[in-house]
């Protein structure tokens, strides 16, 4: 059993909340906020009943050593705005000032400095999640994100505690993903892109059971292509995985799900210019970067159809606008066709906020490979380590 955050005494305790704020930073200002701003009912939720709130992330790869570039001020200075209550920035995230701070009744919010300024943390070292640990009361992770990583403060850290539990965000998440594996509303729906079939072998084959329909685009839908014998002219392959492409396809159609490919792609040369319309074969010295408008028009169909829908990867080479016009168009089938949307991965959310329609969407969750795994039905190591008895 996982409590959730209602279900947590909190109030007179220092409470550590464990968050993904693994955000871009460009000269020194945060450039995307989903993640932060995801978590901010949690925190307002905490900070509303706790004697001190504790927040704990990570931040880039500073590779176990003090970086700068890697600090969290700059997160520090968007929570304050966005709380509209001072935030003080600790000097590390274990030691005896932040023992010190902690301890201050004056100090109500406390963002402690980069956990992975401690080559511990990735280590799951159990003297740093101990140190962690000691810092306070109760622990509530919110850090889907990284709910896949057995490190000090996802993790191990938790075994110290009575008081344990989700946090609004993580409990979100786990609602929404854990439905798409129990019982989904029919039809189901799932549009996966991205560039490597590899990546999604796990959810493909979990979800294939569960699923009406499965719409492929992005750079793995060339290798499924391949494994048909189509030409696909210079565009991105796995050559070992063209079997396995083969095997899936063989093993939704056995299913008697409806796995489509792209029919027609936007493809140009090497240099990119002069994008072209091709059919479904692909002429030699072309790339595939793009779906095409009958691709567009026949995953509009099948999306039309959905109760649920699940979305992760781009079906084209997104960060060139010459090449985004497919990622947006599913972009707007999905939030136009009144079906659950559940869209996953940074680069899809990405597409989804840049299209303006981040607010017609059922749930964006920020996990990327958390999500990959727990749709494989994988037991992450960040939920399995809030489990209580009941």
């Amino acid at each position: 059993m996982i409590k959730r955050l209602n279900e947590l005494e909190l109030k007179g305790k220092r409470v550590f909340v464990r968050v993904d704020f693994n955000v871009p930073i460009h000269q020194g200002k945060i450039s995307e906020s989903h993640r932060i701003e995801s978590v901010l009912p949690t925190l307002r939720f905490v900070i509303g009943r706790a004697e001190t709130t504790l927040i704990a992330s990570h931040l880039g790869r500073p590779g176990g050593k003090r970086d700068p570039a890697s600090s969290l001020a700059p997160v520090r200075d968007f929570l304050e705005q966005a709380l509209a209550s001072p935030v003080a920035l600790a000097p590390d995230c274990v030691g005896s000032e932040v023992d010190a701070l902690v301890r201050d009744p004056q100090r109500k919010i406390i963002l402690l400095e980069n956990l992975r300024f401690h080559k511990e943390e990735e280590k799951n070292d159990p003297g740093f999640a101990r140190a962690l640990a000691a810092l306070a009361d109760v622990y509530v992770n919110d850090a889907f994100g990284a709910a896949h990583r057995a490190h000090a403060s996802t993790a191990g850290m938790a075994a110290y505690f009575q008081a344990k539990g989700a946090g609004l965000l993580m409990q979100k998440e786990m609602d929404y993903l854990g439905k798409i594996l129990a019982g989904p509303d029919r039809p189901f729906v799932a549009v996966l892109g991205g560039a490597k079939v590899s990546d999604k072998i796990g959810v493909i084959r979990n979800l294939l059971p569960k699923l009406d329909s499965l719409l492929i685009g992005g750079g793995m839908a060339y290798t499924f292509l391949k494994a048909q014998g189509i030409s696909i002219g210079r565009s991105l392959v796995e050559e070992g995985r063209i079997e396995l492409a083969r095997e899936l396809l063989d093993q939704a159609k056995a299913a008697g799900v409806a796995l489509l490919l792209p029919t027609d792609h936007i493809a140009a040369g090497k240099d990119r210019k002069n994008p072209t319309e091709t059919g479904v074969a692909i002429p030699e010295g072309l790339a595939g970067l793009d779906i095409g408008p009958k691709t567009r028009s026949l995953f509009h169909q099948e999306i039309r159809k959905a109760k649920l829908a699940l979305w992760n990867g781009p079906v084209g080479l997104f960060e060139d606008a010459r090449f985004s016009g497919g990622t947006l168009d599913v972009a707007h089938a999905l939030a136009d066709s009144g079906a659950v949307v559940v869209v996953a991965g940074g680069d899809t959310v990405a597409a989804v906020m840049q299209a303006g329609l981040q607010d017609r969407f059922t749930h964006l969750s920020t996990g990327g490979g958390a999500t990959l795994e727990f749709l494989e039905g994988r037991t992450l190591p960040g939920v399995a380590a809030l489990e209580v008895n009941a």
